[in-house]
């Protein structure tokens, strides 16, 4: 039998420090943000075919595919330009930096054209019916998130075009691509939750 004597423990492989107060703060930032979708993708759950007048979801919405396939893709090009800058590739860097940018201009862009379609074509606004209220407020929500995110990666672009963006702002850099990665994670939420299960 083993006594105190003849224990060994194992060597410390290194000091244990504190995780960044950067990435604590974009993750509580990613959590609460996920609470405030959360009620409301609850609400508009609730109020699934509850209109007592129209138009009605399955009157007026279209999939958007190439959209989603756009704004789904910008996680993949972020990926890629997170790795060219921490191999100090910055040419290749602000390539994908700004492809991620073109593609977030699109989904943008994509959803202003959905939205002018449906209120002067079909006349759904906010205040037309209860469908009206929950897919402006929902689809809004998350269009304001990709705006936000977008001004940031045209901001980080630019000063990395004026070499003000270093090796030193890898962390800034990756917690920007996290916040992406929860913008687009929340897409296939409202893309599902709206244009596959409401219709």
């Amino acid at each position: 039998m083993a006594n105190a004597h003849t224990l060994t423990l194992p060597a410390e492989s290194g000091e244990w420090s504190l995780p960044s107060r950067r990435k604590v703060g974009v993750i509580g930032l990613i959590l609460t943000e996920s609470a405030l979708f959360t009620i409301f993708v609850v609400a508009y759950l609730f109020y699934i075919g509850k209109s007592t007048t129209g138009p009605y979801p399955k009157d007026v919405l279209d999939l958007p595919i190439l959209a989603t396939i756009g704004l789904l893709s910008s996680s993949v090009t972020i990926v890629l330009a997170e790795r060219a800058f921490r191999r100090g590739q910055h040419n290749l860097f602000q390539l994908w930096w700004l492809v991620t940018i073109l593609l977030a201009v699109v989904f943008l862009g994509a959803t202003a054209m959905e939205w002018h379609r449906l209120i002067f074509e079909d006349h759904l606004t906010i205040a037309t019916n209860l469908f009206g209220t929950t897919f402006y407020s929902l689809v809004g929500l998350h269009a304001s998130h990709v705006i936000v995110g977008l001004i940031l990666l045209v901001l980080v672009l630019i000063l990395s075009l004026r070499g003000q963006v270093t090796q030193a702002h890898a962390e800034h850099v990756e917690m920007l691509s996290w916040y992406w990665h929860f913008v687009d994670g929340i897409w296939i939420v409202v893309f599902t939750v709206v244009y596959i299960i409401g219709r």
